[in-house]
């Protein structure tokens, strides 16, 4: 933990990133994801398997630059699946009996599923006893109200004002934009409020620069990260707890 940037006092909100934040996902299978959603299909007009399907996905996702991990915080304009998927099957000639949403679903719930992280209940039951407001940003390409889903179904008792789902605002992390959106639908200013996420250019310096403090919570992420010194990390949610705790409500 870094002591030089030790807060000063409680935020009235604090944010979190979904992904390894939130929820620990199981590593992506887009295979398995591609899978599932083929077996809606009603129409596979060249009867390509999943296999030649996800083949065609990774060539686009690669064409896009979306499945660069050096392009992560380079990319900072959102693709929504539902348009992603809506060009590869047609373009395949295949016809799939699903709504964009529940297509979303589907391969989601297949390709990564996910788990809440260890603690994050009883964080979140600390944070609203404490009257510490909380919500999400998210980088993720899946529609907003499937994402919204997900976490009200593996966290069923928070109490998040919102759940933005860059899919549905174009814009994001570490994009200032995607912050600035959060703040105004919050109705606060920067120095109120914390973001807390796994991913430093991303989650951290993105935060930063839009003027929220950021927090790294290190205990679900692949510490190939590059490790930076000028960031409050946390490796357990009883740290953020601890640190909380022990900073006044407000500055005499």
């Amino acid at each position: 933990m870094n002591e030089t940037i030790f807060p000063t006092q409680r935020p009235e909100m604090i944010l979190f990133d979904y992904g390894q934040t939130l929820i620990a996902e199981a590593r992506f299978d887009g295979l398995r994801g591609t899978a599932a959603v083929m077996g809606y299909a009603v129409e596979n007009k060249y009867h390509l398997t999943p296999e030649q399907v996800q083949r065609e996905a990774n060539v686009i996702n690669r064409e896009l630059r979306r499945s660069d991990p050096a392009m992560r915080a380079q990319r900072t304009i959102e693709v929504p699946n539902h348009m992603f998927t809506a060009y590869l099957y047609e373009s395949l000639g295949i016809k799939i009996n699903l709504s964009p949403e529940e297509m979303d679903r589907v391969f989601w719930d297949a390709a990564s599923p996910g788990t809440p992280t260890e603690g994050i209940r009883d964080f979140l039951e600390f944070l609203w006893k404490a009257g510490i407001r909380t919500a999400v940003i998210s980088n993720i390409s899946y529609t907003g109200s499937v994402v919204s889903e997900r976490i009200h179904r593996l966290l069923p008792n928070n109490h998040f004002e919102f759940i933005l789902a860059t899919s549905e605002y174009l814009f994001r992390k570490p994009h200032p934009r995607i912050f600035r959106l959060a703040l105004e639908k919050a109705d606060l200013k920067p120095e109120n409020a914390w973001y807390v996420g796994d991913d430093y250019a991303c989650d951290l310096a993105g935060a930063r620069a839009a003027g929220l403090l950021p927090i790294w919570y290190q205990a679900a992420i692949d510490f190939a990260q590059a490790d930076h010194e000028d960031v409050l990390r946390v490796q357990a949610w009883t740290e953020l707890e601890a640190i909380l705790r022990n900073c006044p409500e407000r500055l005499e």
